[in-house]
């Protein structure tokens, strides 16, 4: 008899051994799930910071360049607003440009019916120097016509570019009416600067196979092909790694510098001074104004 409850005593004793084992390598197996889930929404957030820091301006309030929050045309060729954009025949013939509010300065919309035939040259006239710019008509018409309606509209005078980037995506940000001459800049999230729209949004045109080597000047968005505004980044470091990623490109070549291109490579090595939480960069210790635009139509 004392043999049998010895016997049943050293099975209980096993039953219990293994429960616990089986108990700690569940436990084990939980904590591995836990802290990989953790590693990979750390590692989504750390992409995302890179690559939809460009919101119409990159404040962080999505957001990209940001350049910008963050910025198709249909198979008439309009730029209409969609989901994404879609490849269609340049240049394009007709444009469409979607209200939206509020505007950080009101010059109303651009025409409808843009000039695709014509070749345009702008002079971004900084406190810095000129930058001279070839506008890519041909290849972002409804880009190039809004760019061209702001400027000639004056949107664009008196304002500063409020946002670089220094690693992994080399550009200077610009195109806000909220960061006028004499605003002092910072990086407050509570701060409307870097958020600043035209009053109107518009699709994305020219990504099939972008790139964005030194030069080139594209449209910042909000993370979204259909969200294209009045910002726009300067690209003065080869940044198409950087601004593609694994993903197609989402931002508008439009230009290219012709002239002028030191002035942002000189504003880049000074760096900034203060770094968007949410956004990457940070306010340009450097100050550029844009003191205006003037566009040359050929």
């Amino acid at each position: 008899m004392a043999g049998k409850n010895e016997r049943q005593r050293r099975q209980a004793r096993e039953r219990y051994r293994r429960q616990q084992e089986e108990r700690f390598v569940r436990q084990r197996q939980v904590r591995k799930r836990w802290i990989t889930g953790i590693i990979a929404v750390a590692a989504a957030g750390l992409i995302a910071a890179l690559l939809v820091v460009f919101l119409p301006g990159g404040s962080g309030k999505n957001a990209s360049a940001s350049a910008s929050k963050s910025p198709s045309a249909s198979p008439s060729a309009s730029a209409s607003a969609s989901s994404s954009a879609s490849t269609v025949a340049e240049p394009a013939h007709h444009c469409t440009y979607t209200k939206t509010s509020p505007a950080s300065r009101n010059v109303g919309l651009p025409p409808a019916t843009p000039d695709y035939t014509a070749s345009y040259q702008a002079t971004i006239k900084t406190n810095l120097g000129p930058i001279t710019v070839n506008l890519l008509n041909d290849k972002a018409t409804c880009t190039v016509n809004s760019f061209v309606h702001l400027a000639e509209a004056g949107f664009f005078n008196n304002t500063q570019c409020h946002r670089l980037l220094t690693s992994g995506i080399y550009v200077l940000q610009c195109g806000d009416a909220y960061a006028t001459s004499t605003t002092k800049l910072n990086c407050s999230t509570s701060s409307n600067v870097g958020t600043g729209t035209p009053g109107y949004q518009y699709t994305s045109e020219n990504l099939t196979n972008a790139t964005y080597p030194a030069g080139t000047i594209a449209m910042a968005n909000e993370g979204t092909p259909i969200s294209n505004g009045s910002q726009f980044f300067i690209v003065y470091k080869d940044s198409t790694s950087g601004l593609n990623g694994s993903s197609a490109p989402t931002y508008t070549p439009f230009a290219t510098v012709s002239s002028g291109l030191d002035i942002v490579q000189n504003v880049a090595k000074d760096g900034y001074s203060c770094t968007y939480a949410q956004a990457g960069g940070g306010v340009p210790k450097k100050k550029v104004i844009i003191e205006s635009v003037t566009i040359k139509k050929t």
